[in-house]
């Protein structure tokens, strides 16, 4: 059975071009510009080999040295397509020197060397094709089974162009002429091939990329851009695992910003809201990079720090002397901006919820001592039974305490 190379051809243009287009698509459907970059490279693909296809048998090795160059310029653009999905700049002078290379090789090179010369160009695709792979791998945090398909479908592609055409020469068919070479029969389906795989790992990626947004965005809270009581507990829980296995103790804070109703109830919630912004940004810039920190209620915040209990009690008071200091105002009238907090620390690999029990524990202390204060837990946890207890008990104490306010306060 026998292929019409023009037939191939005519195919991979047409899948490439459709490619293009939906990649344009989806390129402007999601705001994605890495998107629109590999559409355009696919898009000069296509009209590069109908192009080539059309008018070589008019304008014979003349345009099919021009098209190569614009071969090779699409070739570029897979790979500045990869570094803008990664959230590079395009290398722009990269996007051009494989077709000022070939360029250079055409016109230093003899009409009889034209083995060499074909050999450079798919020497220059491969090294594309190698770039592109490199970048699309270059997600550090990603497993190896899961990077393996980016890697894999640029190499093979750079191996499989580079086989047939240097084996064109160094190995020709019977046929005469290039256009009856088996090896440019190879190299049309391999091209569809690759245009197809090529796109499966485009949109695995950018699959991986939504679900990693949408994962981190149910992590946040979205008033104050800090971690949620979730993305708390699960960042905490790899940070304990990390530090027992280095034997380090850790050390948990709970924030309880003071009358915080009253503001609401004098300023009203948009207030309200700008306090607890504020209060989040004081938290984050008086800790360490290294510490985790998290909204974990409606006025209440907690942190996370590996570290002994001194040290933590040290960044806690450096909090609250921030946030009294802070200065904020409301329509001209000064806000009154204090914060309890409570302090527990534990041995290597203790439970969050045992650490978090604790400094609730020492929160209620530092509320009942006349609030503004940071107070330490003197107990070393435990286990999470009796912690969950005293949390219990303490909670109790609590809306008694503030059940007893309220009755006062009608009185």
């Amino acid at each position: 059975m026998s292929l019409d190379i023009s037939t191939l051809f005519l195919v991979a243009t047409l899948i490439c071009a459709l490619l293009g287009v939906m990649l344009h698509y989806f390129g402007r459907q999601e705001k994605m510009p890495a998107l629109n970059w590999w559409g355009n490279a696919y898009l000069l693909g296509a009209i590069t080999v109908a192009l080539w296809t059309i008018l070589s048998p008019i304008f014979g090795e003349a345009i099919t040295l021009a098209m190569a160059s614009i071969g090779f310029i699409a070739c570029g653009m897979m790979w500045n397509a990869a570094r803008v999905f990664h959230g590079l700049k395009p290398n722009w002078p990269g996007l051009f020197l494989g077709a000022l290379a070939w360029l250079a090789a055409v016109a230093s090179l003899p009409p009889e060397q034209e083995a060499l010369r074909m050999t450079i160009g798919a020497a220059i695709v491969a090294a594309y094709a190698g770039l592109t792979a490199s970048q699309l791998a270059a997600e550090r945090r990603k497993s190896m089974h899961r990077r393996w398909p980016t890697i894999v479908v640029p190499l093979l592609h750079g191996a499989a162009l580079m086989l047939p055409i240097v084996l064109a020469d160094l190995w020709p068919s019977p046929h005469s002429g290039f256009a009856g070479n088996v090896w440019v029969v190879l190299f049309a389906v391999e091209l569809v091939l690759y245009a197809i795989g090529t796109v499966f790992v485009i949109f695995m990626l950018v699959s991986e990329r939504s679900v990693s947004l949408h994962k981190t965005a149910a992590s946040l809270d979205p008033l104050t851009g800090m971690l949620n009581r979730r993305g708390f507990s699960e960042a905490c829980a790899r940070m304990i695992e990390r530090e027992a296995m280095a034997g380090r103790p850790v050390s948990a804070l709970i924030f309880d910003i003071d009358h915080f109703k009253s503001i609401n109830d004098r300023f009203g919630h948009p207030a309200g809201d700008e306090v607890l912004k504020l209060f989040a940004a004081i938290v984050t810039n008086s800790l360490r990079i290294s510490d985790l920190s998290g909204r974990i209620g409606g006025e209440e915040f907690a942190a996370l720090l590996p570290c002994p209990i001194d040290e933590a009690v040290t960044a806690a008071d450096r909090v609250r002397e921030a946030f009294q200091n802070c200065g904020i105002e409301v329509d001209d009238a000064p806000v009154a901006t204090t914060v309890s907090i409570g302090v527990a620390g534990g041995p290597a690999a203790v439970e969050l919820e045992v650490l978090l029990a604790a400094a609730d524990t020492a929160l209620y202390q530092a509320k009942r001592g006349g609030r503004n204060r940071v107070v330490a837990t003197v107990e070393q946890p435990v286990s999470l039974e009796e912690s969950r207890r005293k949390a219990a008990q303490t909670r109790e104490h609590q809306v008694v305490a503030r059940g007893s306010e309220v009755g006062q306060a009608v009185a």
